[in-house]
């Protein structure tokens, strides 16, 4: 199931293979992903496909500086026939959500996606609504200093499993994308290869993956050692070791294996602690690079016995 899911996008997000896999491990397991470039690089495109191909229901907020909370969780509506308040769902009650260009609307509102992301259901008029299974977040951001963009804070940056930057295509690719153009292969003819219930099947068995105790340790590791760097201001938190750690179980399920190696960990360990780490003021003045950091840090830590 995995392998015909992963060629079905391919077929569509041309090329860029490692940011297909990336967004398989976040959908194995469990975790929201944010996707950032220039515009136009496909950002969109990949979430659309991905939802098509796993038969899910697909909403999508376009984040604009006048978009509302209630936009986004949905909100009650008095109805005069019955004297009471309904609930009118809001674009985040579908199983795969786009929150396109996220960082163009205010702080207030990137908020309201917190409670979803974390524990899977929004809360309107002190009523709890939960979810549809599977469910994710795939939010797109331009490049922070772009006009009209808000910086993500810190609590929302830390929901997100993972970050990919997606660059432009090469020019096999660019070419590809051009002739699927003109032969009319677009996201809106993909079919759907597996159903959402297949992609709860498939977390079930990557939350089955098995890693030993040295090996979490591992990951707790790495993150001790982000804390304990000068240059950034913070190290990661306690949540970015627990999404380390799912991240590296789908990673050993998109390989075939039932346990998790090392080896895992250090593939995954840049998407997933990356953009949770801000350089201090010095480390900019310096010109420092936070992956390069990160990457050092990474091949520093001493491997499991």
């Amino acid at each position: 199931m995995i392998n015909k899911l992963k060629h079905r996008i391919s077929e569509y997000f041309v090329g860029q293979e490692e940011t297909t896999d990336n967004l398989l491990i976040c959908l194995l397991s469990g975790g929201h992903l944010l996707l950032e470039g220039v515009p136009g690089v496909g950002k969109t495109t990949l979430a659309s496909t991905l939802a098509k191909s796993v038969d899910c229901d697909f909403g999508r907020i376009q984040f604009t500086p006048d978009t509302l909370p209630t936009d986004v969780m949905g909100t009650e509506i008095f109805n005069m026939k019955t004297g009471e308040f309904e609930y009118r769902e809001g674009a985040i009650m579908h199983q795969i959500v786009l929150a396109d260009e996220i960082n163009r609307t205010s702080p207030k509102t990137q908020a309201s996606l917190l409670e979803a992301m974390a524990e899977g259901q929004t809360t309107v008029g002190g009523v709890k609504h939960k979810l549809p299974e599977p469910f994710m977040v795939i939010a797109t951001q331009n490049p922070v200093g772009f006009m009209g963009t808000y910086p993500l804070p810190e609590a929302q940056i830390d929901r997100f499993m993972m970050k990919i930057n997606i660059d432009y295509p090469d020019e096999a690719e660019e070419l590809r994308m051009t002739k699927n153009m003109l032969a009319g292969k677009t996201v809106d003819t993909a079919e759907s290869v597996i159903t959402a219930a297949d992609v709860i099947k498939l977390r079930e068995q990557t939350a089955a993956v098995a890693i030993k105790d040295n090996v979490i340790l591992y990951a707790r590791s790495i993150a001790e050692m982000t804390r304990n760097e000068k240059r950034f201001v913070l190290g990661v938190s306690p949540r970015a070791v627990l999404a380390l750690v799912k991240a590296s179980q789908a990673k050993a399920l998109l390989e075939g294996r039932d346990f998790v190696k090392p080896d895992d960990i250090k593939a995954v360990a840049p998407f997933v602690l990356g953009h949770r780490l801000t350089l201090t003021s010095e480390a900019r003045i310096a010109k420092e690079d936070k992956n390069d950091i990160l990457q050092k840090l990474i091949y520093k830590t001493k491997l499991p016995l």
